[in-house]
């Protein structure tokens, strides 16, 4: 085969590999079928992003070795139907906490994550949050404490729950209910939806 033959076949090859490749890298996320990967990695996803397990908070597993009953899975749907009704009830719980803990930091290293104090620290919101809203009825698959950087770089606890409309936070800051997304948090992990005591990364 002549030389000057060969050269256009190799460069035709490659120009052919740099074209696949091409079209691998821009395959719009909407092609994906339903639970794909790339669906998941959508940045406007209405729920977190999960990732592999992490090791629960360190106060969460001191939480636990005191009050076990509250970190125990319970049966019940993993996603709400957030009715007026039920968004009512939720927001409720939400107020009522957040107007009866007053704002107190933990000493530094002896941070404990406490249920219905008089004052506390956003995990303490938190806790009380998630056992109130269990005590309604709703499932631990779908009542999620989770930890997250704020704006300014301070950890923070919340509550996550679950619903048709997207993870929505329950936050001791603002009396209003956000959907993740919306908020000004870098997320960290969360419980696990299967059991309270196990967390995954965000």
């Amino acid at each position: 085969m002549p030389l000057n033959r060969r050269i256009v076949l190799t460069i035709s090859r490659s120009a052919l590999a740099i074209l696949g490749a091409v079209s691998l890298v821009s395959t719009p996320v909407h092609a994906a079928g339903p639970g794909s990967m790339a669906r998941t990695l959508n940045p406007g996803s209405m729920f977190l992003r999960e990732g592999p397990s992490a090791l629960a908070p360190f106060a969460h597993v001191k939480f636990c070795m005191r009050s076990p009953e509250d970190c125990k899975p319970t049966s019940g749907n993993g996603i709400i139907d957030m009715t007026p009704e039920t968004q009512a009830r939720i927001s409720a719980i939400n107020v009522r906490v957040n107007r009866s803990i007053r704002p107190l930091a933990d000493p530094p290293g002896q941070e404990e994550w406490v249920i219905g104090g008089v004052a506390g620290s956003c995990h303490d919101y938190a806790v009380t949050k998630r056992k109130e809203l269990l005590q309604a009825g709703f499932s631990s698959k779908a009542i999620r404490l989770a930890v997250a950087f704020t704006g300014d770089g301070q950890g923070h606890a919340v509550v996550v729950v679950r619903t048709d409309g997207g993870d929505v936070v329950l936050d001791n800051r603002t009396n209003a209910i956000r959907r993740w997304d919306k908020t000004d948090l870098r997320w960290l992990k969360i419980e696990s939806s299967e059991n309270p005591r196990f967390w995954v990364s965000l």
